[in-house]
């Protein structure tokens, strides 16, 4: 397989750094990887996921939200939302090129958002969801209680994750709470893979609970058993690629869906 630069630009202006992960034949399909809560394309999981699918025949599109690795923005001033609409960009930028994106797969806080932007993408025939959160705000928990009052009182906070701060404002979290995924999930109408860990000790299995429920059929459920969060082994990457691969091989190339 290959590695290519896609760069696109978002609905504010920003220029949004992408990578295109190419498989060595002709691609099967399309899909487009959203990374989680402030990890960027660069993430562990996110490259072997993007690199894993285009073995398996899928090409991928992987990107930094604004604000994060190579694109441009500041973190401060985005949103869920706002990541939303640069899924759909990215989309429009990819289908442009001749290759629209049949799949969607997210992981963490950026599955919520594949379920969030899929209904306003015409091609996209399939999502897949990785040990996403049910609800947006789930990731104000992660916020230190001093943090959280900081948002509250004087409307800024700085966040520590994984060794990295990050301005945050209360503009984000008040979209965060605005947000309502069980309206994303009854507008979905498109075949839905959720895959989680029931040891999942970030984003807790109960998640996986509401959004299936949530949905409408066809939908699938996978437990990702004794994988962690953040699928921090090659061969937990490869197991749930195998499963996404294997799960929508049958949508791919359905015209009716």
């Amino acid at each position: 397989m290959t590695t290519e630069t896609f760069d696109f630009y978002s609905p504010r202006g920003y220029r949004l750094s992408g990578r295109l992960e190419i498989p060595d034949s002709v691609p099967r399909a399309w899909a487009i990887f959203a990374h989680c809560f402030t990890c960027g394309k660069g993430n562990l999981a996110a490259a072997r996921i993007g690199r894993s699918l285009a073995a398996a025949g899928i090409g991928v599109l992987r990107f930094d939200f604004a604000g994060l690795g190579a694109s441009q923005g500041v973190f401060a001033d985005g949103s869920f939302t706002a990541d939303v609409k640069d899924l759909n960009a990215g989309a429009e930028a990819l289908s442009a090129t001749g290759r629209p994106p049949i799949l969607l797969v997210g992981h963490s806080l950026g599955g919520t958002a594949v379920l969030a932007a899929a209904s306003a993408i015409a091609s996209v025939r399939t999502i897949a969801t990785i040990a996403a959160p049910f609800d947006p705000a789930h990731v104000l928990q992660h916020f230190a209680p001093k943090s959280l009052e900081d948002l509250n009182v004087s409307g800024e906070a700085m966040l520590e994750l994984a060794g990295q701060n990050f301005r945050v404002r209360k503009s984000f979290m008040d979209d965060l709470r605005s947000h309502d995924t069980a309206t994303d999930l009854a507008k979905l109408r498109r075949p839905l893979l959720v895959l989680h860990g029931p040891d999942d000790n970030v984003v807790e299995i109960e998640n996986a609970h509401r959004i299936f429920e949530a949905a409408q059929h066809p939908k699938s459920f996978v437990a990702l058993d004794h994988i962690d969060h953040l699928l921090s082994k090659p061969e937990d990457v490869e197991y749930a690629v195998s499963v996404i691969a294997a799960w929508s091989s049958r949508y791919l190339n359905d015209t009716e869906n």
